[in-house]
């Protein structure tokens, strides 16, 4: 149930130079200073003169000691090894909940919850300069499963949910916090190591869970307590994070400029020895009114191309119905092979998926291929793929065929996603990719939301977990159609180009009348 959600970022508010930058940083202490040093030699090229002055600390931990934090964290965050389990904990003697209140009354609350949080969260995550935000996750993480262990009964496992839900929206601090404290040339290899982190963190965390529960014998609340210890190591690092010098959607107004807005009603307060709440309020509301100014020009101009908005549109309209499968997945496994004797294998079968969708990742950045022109088509035809691979998990009866599917279409999923990803950030500078990341994970979350309320809260429709599925599939069908008429469209209009500026390049005599006269 994680995901990610950004912030937009100012050019001019770093464009300084490196000794601007490192004054303007928050110091760690001495026993950071002396340990960032010894390790950005390590990772600095830097050698002879310009190691023994000590540029090299000036050139690397500014970047390498919150990369490698933000890695820690990740890597603690999403080592839980409760979660490829999690449904069978609620609904198992534990907590003893029905399959029934599971699906429609206790996972919902995540997607509703999380919709709602998404805003405000976004708008506080840069008011607060993102390492609060980060902090106040690991915390919702850790309230989330505690009522999971101790608590019992469909209200606490909601109230659970929610709180989780919250953390989940502050995956957008996360994720932005890169692009607040790292200098942009090194943005590329930060988000690289952070979402490698996350990934390997994750299925660390599956693969333990299934070896415990496989030979270990251990109860599924021991996973739980597991989870936790990590959660709290998550929370323990997040402190160690430095505060950002500046915003990064507003950025941080001088301090003589903030005490001429502050002006008269500052010096008023000062007077009657009490705070000025009334100039506090009218700064954050002309802050929050600047903030939303700029989101709206940025957005116009980031979705002002066709290209864009349709890559834009898978994904959002992928990580909704990524994250219904895979939030009802479980459920599914249940109802096709029910667990009285038989060794549930889904953290093996949940870090499978994802070591081999974070490899597939790496591959597609090596294919040779015009994504400007193939791009969309090969969207159209694995997304194609996925659709048929939840068709047949959906009407197969056999445990392990449905475990393939799966792992295939998180494999699919994670590989598609990332030609999105790397197509948008082509067509973008980087200050803007939290912006538009943000902005499709909020849509895909709506759609994630109508969906949820059509297809499982419809009294009306009572659908089985079967008929879900099968309308997840469509709903992938009908996406893959949408985007092979959009890719053969593309095609044919590169071809067609293509071909012109073949016939554009040929001498004028050898054209005929009305070209060569054009020419």
């Amino acid at each position: 149930m994680s995901d990610t959600f950004k912030a937009d970022r100012s050019v001019d508010s770093r464009s300084v130079t490196s000794q601007d930058e490192d004054a303007e940083r928050p110091l760690w202490g001495a026993t950071r200073d002396a340990m960032a040093f010894s390790w950005s030699c390590w990772r600095c090229s830097c050698s002879g003169p310009r190691r023994a002055a000590g540029c090299c600390e000036a050139h690397c931990s500014g970047w390498v000691g919150p990369t490698v934090l933000l890695c820690v964290y990740g890597f603690c965050s999403l080592l839980r090894p409760v979660d490829p389990f999690l449904t069978e904990l609620l609904t198992g003697p534990l907590k003893n909940l029905t399959t029934h209140q599971v699906t429609t009354e206790v996972f919902p609350i995540w997607t509703y919850s999380n919709v709602i949080m998404l805003i405000p969260v976004f708008l506080v995550t840069d008011f607060l300069r993102y390492k609060p935000v980060i902090v106040l996750q690991a915390l919702c993480y850790i309230a989330a499963f505690l009522l999971l262990l101790f608590g019992s009964g469909v209200r606490t496992a909601q109230c659970a949910i929610f709180i989780y839900s919250t953390g989940s929206a502050a995956d957008m601090g996360y994720f932005s916090y890169i692009y607040s404290v790292i200098p942009p040339r090194h943005y590329q290899r930060a988000t690289s190591y952070v979402r490698g982190a996350v990934l390997f963190g994750y299925a660390a965390g599956a693969m333990l869970a299934q070896m415990l529960v496989s030979w270990g014998g251990v109860s599924l609340s021991f996973l739980t307590v597991i989870t936790l210890v990590s959660l709290c190591a998550a929370l323990l690092t997040s402190f160690f994070l430095p505060m950002p010098a500046t915003h990064v959607l507003c950025p941080a107004r001088k301090h003589g400029s903030a005490v001429e807005e502050t002006g008269s009603s500052g010096s008023s307060s000062r007077s009657h020895d009490s705070f000025d709440w009334t100039g506090k309020c009218r700064s954050t509301v002309r802050y929050v009114g600047r903030v939303l100014k700029r989101l709206l020009w940025d957005c116009r101009d980031c979705y002002s191309t066709a290209a864009m908005v349709f890559v834009c549109l898978w994904q959002a309209a992928g990580r909704c119905g990524f994250y219904q499968v895979t939030n009802y997945v479980q459920v599914l496994w249940e109802y096709t092979q029910p667990h009285v004797n038989f060794t549930a294998y889904n953290g093996g079968v949940d870090a499978i998926a994802t070591l081999s969708g974070a490899g597939a990742s790496i591959a597609v950045g090596h294919l040779p291929v015009n994504w400007s022109v193939w791009g969309e088509l090969v969207l159209g035809g694995f997304t194609a793929l996925i659709a048929g691979s939840l068709f047949l998990m959906d009407l197969t009866n056999n445990i392990w065929l449905c475990y393939g599917c799966y792992v295939v279409f998180k494999t699919l999923y994670m590989q598609l996603i990332t030609i999105c990803t790397f197509q948008i950030a082509k067509k973008l500078s980087r200050e803007r990719y939290a912006l538009v990341f943000g902005v499709n994970s909020f849509v895909g979350t709506v759609l994630q939301t109508v969906l949820t309320a059509i297809v499982i809260n419809t009294k009306s429709l009572q659908l089985t977990i079967i008929s879900q599925f099968f309308i997840y599939a469509s709903y992938f069908a009908a996406i893959a159609l949408v985007f092979l008429v959009r890719g053969i469209y593309t095609v044919l209009l590169s071809v067609k180009h293509t071909h012109a500026d073949s016939q554009a390049q040929t001498p004028a005599t050898q054209l005929p009348g009305p070209e060569g006269t054009r020419l």
